[in-house]
């Protein structure tokens, strides 16, 4: 892998963070050894906890506003835009790109157009691939490939990388370095168990994993895979409620704890925990903390990323660096 310390006047891939959420790509590429240079992100409490955990950070909130020219150089824009108008989770009709919220693609489309970075990664629900009979994940790849990026796109669910959720998401890398380079990012040479379930004999369906609970029954017990983690957990209702819960004999059930949806997308413990914890009402504190985890990108999934990316593409990124400092300079 090639990286090297800033600290000690040396090279490291850099990262520019869009819609950063609570910072799961962030933390996930820093645990891979890039550094994170600039963060976006409109929500309030979420732009709380980054300033907490990266206060030394430049970041701007409403990506609508962003002027292009003040965006830091780095080598990787990242950014999970807004799945709300292609999710299945809403129950209705799908605004797909046309939406309020996940219509935030184009602004972003327009700064990568503005500055073309070497690699773009985005991240989002799987149904974007459905999104008005997948018309709208098409528009997604033909963006990138109209700006000059080789496309890769993979869906990776995050109970293979180390948490207990069950969590497809469709990661996509654009690359200027050609189509090689992206799909090693997302793809090994050779595929083993972790991305396939075991295979049952006389073509038996597998029993599902969230019928299996573990635990002491006498004291309560929880499933061994979560269901998906949505947004709408903040107010406990729908089919996150329903799914995501610890139960106990006597038919008492409770809901998951901001610790353990924090756990479950792979934050240290008390991540989303402000500093000013102490003067805010517990329930909207719940809340928020529930919003922003259900909402966050799972951070061994874009470790993993991050540490191919620097693994198959780190030595040309450090030379995409050199050359812009270089031109910079003179």
């Amino acid at each position: 892998m090639v990286l090297r310390d800033t600290r000690r006047g040396r090279q490291r891939i850099r990262l520019a963070s869009f819609f950063a959420g609570i910072g799961g790509f962030d933390l996930g590429f820093e645990r891979a050894g890039l550094e994170t240079v600039w963060q976006c992100e409109v929500n309030p409490f979420c732009r709380e906890i980054l300033e907490q955990h990266w206060p030394r950070v430049m970041r701007a909130s409403d990506i609508r506003e962003v002027d292009s020219d003040g965006i830091p150089e780095a080598e990787v824009w990242a950014g999970g835009f807004p799945c709300q108008d292609v999710s299945l989770a809403r129950m209705g009709p799908r605004s797909g790109l046309r939406g309020r919220e996940s219509g935030l693609f184009f602004p972003f489309a327009d700064l990568i157009d503005a500055r073309r970075p070497p690699v773009v990664v985005l991240e989002n629900v799987a149904a974007l691939l459905s999104s008005h009979e997948g018309r709208d994940f098409a528009l997604v790849l033909r963006t990138l490939a109209d700006f000059g990026y080789d496309v890769a796109w993979r869906v990776l669910d995050s109970r293979y990388f180390g948490v207990p959720q069950s969590r497809n998401r469709v990661f996509i890398v654009g690359s200027a370095g050609g189509a090689a380079s992206a799909g090693s990012v997302l793809f090994e040479r050779e595929c083993g168990d972790r991305n396939s379930e075991k295979s049952r004999q006389n073509g038996q369906k597998a029993v599902s994993p969230f019928a299996i609970s573990v635990g002491n029954p006498k004291q309560g017990f929880v499933k061994k895979i979560a269901h998906c983690l949505y947004a709408e957990s903040a107010r406990h209702t729908g089919t996150d409620w329903s799914r995501n819960y610890v139960s106990y004999p006597d038919g008492r059930v409770r809901r998951l704890t901001p610790l353990e949806t924090e756990r479950l997308q792979g934050f240290p413990d008390d991540w989303t925990l402000p500093r000013n914890a102490a003067a805010i009402d517990i329930e909207k504190l719940d809340s928020a903390r529930y919003h922003a985890c259900g909402n966050a990108v799972t951070v061994p999934v874009a470790e993993w990323i991050a540490r191919r990316l620097a693994m198959n593409c780190g030595a040309w990124l450090l030379s995409c660096q050199e050359n812009r400092e270089k031109a910079m300079s003179s």
